[in-house]
């Protein structure tokens, strides 16, 4: 957060991972962050919905229709796997899921939010060159998703206090290394910053 923000721009599209309620207090893979960090999230979505594409994590209907180690994974994760589980678990946060429409979702299986090809050919058709992250976790599909993004050349803007993860320690991690180790790649900003000079939709 050393530098200053330049302004995000016209071609930025806020990219909210995983605001989900099967990441909800109570839910199987719950985060405990979540709830502290929705109102930041929410209020960057209000400022833009049109320029918001929420990503959702879908597990599968058993871990038998899964690949390699994902069936280990789901092995052991079966209570949210959609044989199981009401699906409307999957369902963004009510707060966020008004939104959409205009806001745009788009599911995936994997970690990374461009585990299919549906964000990067959205990305594309926007002509979007520039990306604000929030949402969670910091340490595992924000991680993941973040990677993707740098490698396909976006400029990366992580929003700390929009992003949830269940461990501070790796949290703190994550956030060190995103600022340090990447800094040329991804910046580093809060919410009210984001709110102020995201201007030019």
């Amino acid at each position: 957060m050393g530098r200053a923000l330049a302004p995000p721009g016209a071609d930025a599209v806020h990219l909210c991972v995983d605001m989900q309620k099967l990441f909800a207090p109570g839910a199987p893979w719950a985060t405990p962050w979540m709830e502290r960090v929705l109102p930041q999230i929410v209020g960057i979505v209000a400022h833009a919905p049109p320029r918001t594409v929420f990503t959702r994590f879908i597990p599968p209907l058993t871990a038998e229709d899964m690949p390699g180690s994902w069936k280990t994974y789901y092995r052991k994760w079966e209570c949210v796997t959609q044989a199981v589980i009401d699906p409307d678990i999957y369902r963004l946060m009510p707060a966020l899921e008004k939104y959409a429409p205009p806001a745009t979702v788009i599911d995936r299986m994997g970690y990374s939010a461009f585990g299919n090809r549906a964000l990067k050919a959205y990305l594309r058709t926007h002509h979007v060159d520039t990306l604000i992250v929030s949402g969670g976790e910091t340490d595992v599909c924000v991680l993941a998703s973040v990677l993707d993004a740098v490698d396909l050349g976006y400029r990366v803007i992580l929003v700390e206090d929009a992003l949830c993860s269940s461990s501070d320690e790796s949290h703190a991690n994550l956030m060190d290394l995103y600022m340090k180790r990447f800094d040329i790649q991804i910046e580093v900003t809060q919410t009210a910053r984001i709110l102020e000079s995201w201007r030019d939709l």
